[in-house]
Order: structure tokens, then sequence, then C-alpha cells
């Protein structure tokens, strides 16, 4: 037989036969694999030509991992890679395949395969004829084989793509459903007939429309004990509701389903090639509505509006803290009371927000677009402690006429979260009690005698008992929580705190998100610029209303150069120190008259005396602008009064006071001593200066 074959096909030389063959078997699904058993037979055939061509049987190797792969890419086929192996480490004389497109359906893997069997003399082989690659004629037929192969695929796919195109525009492809809704034997579609899986999915619209965010949903839902629907569409066809925990991931799911809009859709993703996944997987991004081929609104029952489907959206999209792109973000825990909501006034750019100071819990909003994009400094920044006080004063001042309207909706709503909540529980003890009934059903319809069933369901059995006893232990929890949560006194503490809105907002259990909450509910934006005047910050709000207001206020500064009233503070402190005024009177003066200091703290004596040594204004004397006399009108002696008594210099009186050797006292910083010397206590300081003296100048 090896004669034969020699004879009959002179490229098969004893080199080739020396080495192994390899037969390459592949279909592209499951489902092919499944239903086109023919096919796989054909190719399990291609043993017997191998064998023909004069390579015993056992030195054939079948190569069938490929079964139920795609060939439009090597990564997923590890068949294919074991040939190529095999290829390049010399030991293949012969590849068979019922045809090229079996072994690649793109001509990167194909001239691979051609490549490698070129280098290392491997033969090819169909149920047509056998091919050389290092033979240029053969070449050139292989290598159109692969275009055609190729070419096949992309005609193959966009025939099946318009076709499916095509039943999807009339809204009779089947698509898969989410856990809320099912297919009628008619085709058509309606809602879970599970109370439980519609209520529960409510629940997530409803608390989502109430939080605005994925993360607060899944904390209400996980302190609330839970679960959420989900339906995994993997294996075949139906397929069943499972219980899982709540995630951001599948609350996120549930509210971008625009199956729940009641719309039929097709094309919510397309491939995309850049997010390739592991296993050889085309990874998909997500289609903007605006872009979907197929969007059919009103196609059967829905669980929200598209009007609430599509705000949904908007809300998740705006809760990415992309300043760049106007979103607000989420509200955070931060002190920051209008985080996300405040833009620069001067170049209209969403403001970002730090924390300065030694602990870091002093908020600044910052403008850093300039320096972002060209590296210039920033474009302003604001203290935020000064604007939040001044918008909670706006705040509270517009939501005052609504004070008790506000309080009855709040305690409306506590009461009817709580109904709310008492269904789900009544739902979820339904079910396991159902669950718990279906066991002892399943338990009492098997044989006594058959203990190898009756174990098992008894097992069974009582696992669901325990669960629904679990189930009721915490309904009854949840029951003695809501007793002692609601009661009378508590509803009127909240009609009281309602009419006190001040003590609500400054409540310790009003958290920062709550606040930035109830701002965002009432205020849309807030632009801020301290640039306009100096010492002043321009407020401009944009109520949700779609009216506005502009607010100015002083704002703190560094240095009384930038005060925002710095010439007539000055001449208020002229006015006041010609009129005889001390430090402290005028300091008293100036606070009440309302003027604030640099720094925003009530001004002080000392605070005074700075600024008359800084703006040269002179101390106020006691007798006026006249020379210090040397005793006062009390009695008591000048600085130069009683260094002339003592016999010594002034500054020496001065030293003295400091080390209290004699007693003085000022009417206010700045103003002339008044020094008390008692004739005894003058003649002791007098003989101590000349004991000093005479032992000076014997040492001297």
């Amino acid at each position: 037989m090896l004669n034969a074959t020699l004879l009959s096909d002179d490229r098969i030389t004893t080199s080739h036969l020396a080495k192994l063959a390899f037969v390459y078997i592949r279909q592209s699904s499951p489902g092919q694999v499944r239903h086109h058993q023919e096919s796989t037979e054909l190719q399990y055939r291609l043993v017997e030509r191998a064998t023909a061509f004069g390579w015993p049987r056992e030195r054939v190797h079948v190569i069938d991992d490929d079964l139920g792969r795609s060939a439009k890419a090597d990564s997923a086929r590890q068949g294919f890679q074991t040939l190529i192996a095999e290829v390049g480490l010399g030991k293949a004389g012969l590849v068979m395949s019922l045809d090229a497109s079996r072994l690649a359906r793109n001509n990167r893997d194909w001239h691979q395969l051609l490549e490698l069997c070129s280098l290392f003399a491997v033969l090819i082989a169909d149920t047509e004829r056998l091919y050389d690659p290092r033979d240029y004629h053969d070449r050139l037929l292989l290598g159109l084989s692969g275009i055609m192969s190729e070419a096949e695929l992309h005609q193959i796919k966009i025939r099946l793509h318009q076709g499916e195109l095509q039943k999807a525009q009339r809204g009779e492809l089947r698509m898969p459903l989410p856990a809320g809704l099912i297919h009628n034997r008619d085709g058509s579609v309606t809602f879970n007939p599970d109370e439980e899986v519609q209520e529960r999915l409510r629940l997530v619209f409803t608390k989502f429309q109430e939080l605005k965010t994925c993360k607060a949903v899944t904390r209400y839902f996980r302190r609330s004990n839970l679960l959420v629907p989900v339906r995994p569409l993997h294996g075949p066809a139906p397929h069943d509701i499972i219980w899982r925990a709540p995630t951001s991931s599948r609350v996120v799911q549930i509210l971008k389903n625009p199956t729940y809009a009641g719309a039929y859709v097709y094309g919510r993703r397309r491939a995309d090639p850049l997010r390739r996944q592991p296993g050889g997987r085309v990874g998909t991004v997500a289609v903007a509505p605006e872009d979907w081929p197929v969007c059919l609104k009103d196609a059967h029952p829905a669980y929200v509006d598209w009007d609430e489907f599509m705000a949904n959206r908007r809300q998740l999209l705006n809760n990415v803290a992309y300043y760049d792109a106007h979103h607000t973000g989420a509200p955070r825990k931060g002190s920051a009371l209008l985080q996300g909501i405040v833009s620069c006034g001067r170049c209209a750019r969403r403001m970002t927000l730090r924390y300065s100071g030694p602990s870091g819990d002093y908020p600044v909003y910052t403008c850093v677009a300039d320096k972002q994009l060209n590296g210039h400094p920033n474009c302003q920044e604001v203290r935020a402690l000064a604007v939040d006080a001044e918008v909670e004063r706006l705040i509270l001042q517009a939501l005052s006429p609504d004070r008790i309207p506000i309080a009855v909706a709040a305690l409306g709503e506590i009461e009817k979260a709580a109904g709310t909540m008492e269904r789900q529980w009544s739902l979820k003890r339904e079910r396991v009690r159902y669950d718990a009934e279906r066991a002892r059903r399943q338990y009492d319809a098997v044989e006594p005698e058959n203990r190898l069933v009756a174990r098992s369901l008894e097992r069974v059995w009582e696992e669901r008992l325990r669960r629904a006893e679990q189930v009721e232990q915490e309904y009854a929890a949840w029951r003695r929580e809501q007793t002692a949560m609601i009661t009378d006194d508590d509803r009127q503490e909240i009609l009281a705190l309602g009419e006190d809105l001040l003590r609500l907002w400054n409540a310790g259990t009003t958290m920062s998100v709550d606040r930035k909450q109830i701002v965002r509910l009432v205020i849309k934006d807030v632009i801020l610029d301290q640039k306009r005047r100096p010492g002043y910050v321009w407020v401009r709000v944009v109520w949700q209303t779609g009216s506005t207001s502009e607010h100015w206020f002083q704002r703190s500064v560094n240095a009384y150069g930038q005060h925002a009233d710095h010439d007539r503070l000055r001449q208020r402190v002229v006015e006041l120190s010609s009129q005889q005024k001390m430090d402290g009177e005028i300091a008293a003066t100036l606070n009440k008259e309302q003027f604030r200091t640099a720094h925003g703290p009530p001004f002080s004596g000392k605070m005074v005396h700075l600024l008359r040594k800084r703006w040269e204004i002179p101390t106020v004397k006691i007798n006026g602008s006249e020379s210090n006399p040397p005793r006062w009108p009390d009695g008591s002696y000048s600085v130069q009064g009683a260094a002339e008594l003592l016999g010594i210099t002034p500054q020496t009186i001065f030293d003295w006071l400091g080390k209290g050797w004699i007693a003085g006292r000022q009417l206010a910083k700045g103003m002339p001593w008044q020094i008390d010397l008692s004739p005894e206590q003058a003649k002791t300081l007098r003989a101590r200066v000349r004991r000093t003296t005479r032992f000076a100048g014997g040492a001297s």
C-alpha cells in the first residue's frame, strides 16, 4: 500500500511518513455538534484517508479539542494551538482537515499555519487533494482557499445580521428577558406572576427615586435583609429565577434595563475588539439609547414609564463626579455643603473641592481649570465655611413658609415606608412557608421504605423549616423596632421638628449627606466669584424653580490691605481716637457698628493697638497732646518724674517695671505709665542706686 501511495502522489516522501499525521476536527458551536452529527462523522473519516496516504493508523492523531468553538480567532482554540505547536516542533508530516474553513476563518491564522508548514515541509490535505505549501501553485491555491473562507464568513455574518435585524424591527426576535418579565406561550411578554418578584423590583425603582444612588439603594436592601431576583442567562432555556444578595452592579442592571420600561430594544451593546477578554471572547461596549438600532416603546407591560427610565439613566450618569462634563456627582460625607453644584463665576467651569487645615477639616472650593489646561495659577479659591453658612440661611429662609407641610409629608413618608416594608415581609414569609410546605408534601409522597430518598427529602424539609423559623424571628424583631420607632410621641416630635427647621438642620442625627441632598432638592447651581469686589464674595443662586438670586457677603482676608472696608475702618479709628477714646472703647464701638476684622473674630483692644501702630495713629494721652508731667493729678509719677526722683534714666525705670521692683499701671496699651512710689520706697531705691554706683566705680 505504501508503494501504491507513493506512485499515486510522489510528493509524499519517506521523511513525511516518518512523522505523524494530524487530523484536525472542528465545528463552530455546541448546537452544530449536537444537531449536525453527520458533519462530525465525515471529519472523523479523514483518518481513513490519512491511512490511504500511507500513514499507519497508530501514527494518525486526531485533534478534536475545538468541537463547538468558532474559528474567528485562534486564542480560544486549544486544539489549533496544539496543532501549531506540533508543526513547529517538526513532529508533523501531514495536516488534514475537511476544508480550509475548519482550520481558520481569518487570514492571519491561516497564513501562520501555511508559513510553518512550508518551513518544516509539512503537507496539507483536504477531501479533494494533497497540497505542498512549498510549491508555488499549491501555495497560491491554499491562499485563495483562506481568502474565500474569510469572505464566506463575512457573507454569512452579514446575512444572519440582516435577517436578525429585520426580525427585530418587527419585534419578533425573541430576546432574553430579565427576572421581572416572562414570555407567554403565544410569545407575548408579561409580568412575572410571582408577586414577590414584582414588589421587590418596584421597591428598587422607588428607592432609587428617593435615595438617588445605587450604593444607597444597596445599603437599604442589606439593612432590611432583602434579596433581589436574578435570572442567570447561562445554559439552555428556560432559566429559573434565583435570589441573590443586592450589589451595586445588580441594581445598575435593573435600572438600566429598558425592558422594565416596556421597550423592546435590539442592539444595546456592540462588539469592541479593543476589549478582548481572556479566552478569545470579543468584549462589548454599551450603546447610547439614541443609537440603539431598534427601540420599540410600549411593546409590553412596564414597571416604570419611559420618562422615569431616562431620568434614572441621567441620574446614574450624573452620579459620576466628572466635573468637566458638568456632572454634580453623588453627595458624599464631607462637610462642604455645595459639593458638586458650585461653579466659577469667572470662567463658568465646575469648581472642585479640597480640604485644608491641620486636620483637613476646612473645605475650599477651587477652580483648577486654568491650571490643568494651561498651567496657569488657579482661577480662584473660595473658603467654603462662610459660603455654606450663607446658603444655609437662604435655604432655611426659603423653606420656612412650608415647614408644617414638610413635617406632615415627612411623617407620611415614614408611615408609607413602614407599609412598604410590611408588604415585603409578608411576601417573604409567604414564600418560605410555601417552600416548607412543598418540601413536606414531597416527603409525604415518598414511600417510607425508600430510605435512600426519604432521608434526603427529610433533610430538605428540615432546612426549609429552619429557614421559615429564621424569617419569622427576623420579622418579629423588625416589628418590635417599628413599634418602638413610630409612636404618638414620635409623631409629635416630628411635627415639632418640622416647625423648627433650624434645630432639625443642626440635629446630631442629620448627616452631611442628608443636608446636601436637601440643598440639591432646592438649589440647582451656585456660582461664586470673590474677585469682583475686594473683601467680598458674590453669590448667584439658581433655584430648582428656575429663578435666581444674587447676594454679597464679606469674607475673611489675610491682611487688612484686602479688607472690604479698609478705608472706612481706618477713618473710623482715627475719628474715635480724636474723641479721646482708648483702645478698648474703640474696639467695643467697632463691634457695635458691625465692623469685621480681617479673619472674622470681634475686635479687641490689642487688635486696635496693632492697627494704630500699622496706620501710625498716635496714642491718646491722659493730658491730651502735652508732654508728660513729673506727677499726675492722682499723685502717681510718670516715667520721667520717677527717673528724676530716683536719679536714674527712664530706661532703668522701664527695666524695673518689667522686673516688678516698682509698681505701675497703664489705662490701655500704649498709654503713659502711672507709677506709685511712697517716700519710704523712694528712699530705699535711692540707697540701692548709690550702692550700685559705688560698687561699679570701685570695680572700674
